[in-house]
């Protein structure tokens, strides 16, 4: 029994696999995500194509999508948070991180997706890398006349401050 590629816990046969075959619509926006993922793994690169909104697939790129599906090494799936995106809902969000390795370096991809939901299909429409969260120095501002913090015993301005 194989588990499923997108971190469930659950067999791929019960999880992803339905969705992926088109034997049955994922249920939640957060189901086509995991499926969309395993996808990728599986190279299944006609279901990332049937699972784009049908308003984005103008731009889409099936050979580049196939390409980066088969030439990275899927590592795992982690899901941070999800809004809405529930039988019922017309959108929903799922945000994501997903590890995989090119060319032997080891890469994630973060991303905050938005899908709709069209005669009871979900859809992905489109996605965004979060923006790092800005860090503040925390330690009290070095004054000019202040023994410099690198430990030479000088004053900070004659030192690394000057």
């Amino acid at each position: 029994m194989t588990m499923c590629h997108c971190g469930s816990g659950r067999p791929y046969s019960n999880c992803c696999a339905p969705y992926i075959s088109a034997s049955e619509p994922a249920p939640t926006a957060e189901a086509l995500m995991r499926s969309r993922y395993s996808a990728y793994v599986e190279g299944a690169v006609d279901y990332l194509g049937d699972t784009l909104h049908p308003d984005h697939r103008a731009d889409w790129d099936r050979e580049a999508t196939r390409r980066w599906a088969e030439g990275a090494e899927w590592l795992g799936l982690e899901i941070l948070s999800r809004r809405a995106g529930q039988a019922g809902d017309t959108e929903g969000w799922v945000e994501f991180v997903a590890s995989f390795k090119e060319d032997g370096v080891t890469k994630k991809h973060h991303e905050h997706s938005r899908f709709q939901s069209k005669d009871g299909r979900w859809y992905y429409v489109d996605g965004e890398v979060p923006k790092p969260q800005t860090q503040r120095h925390q330690q009290p501002k070095v004054g000019r006349n202040d023994p410099c913090p690198c430990g030479s015993g000088k004053k900070y301005k004659k030192c690394c401050g000057g």
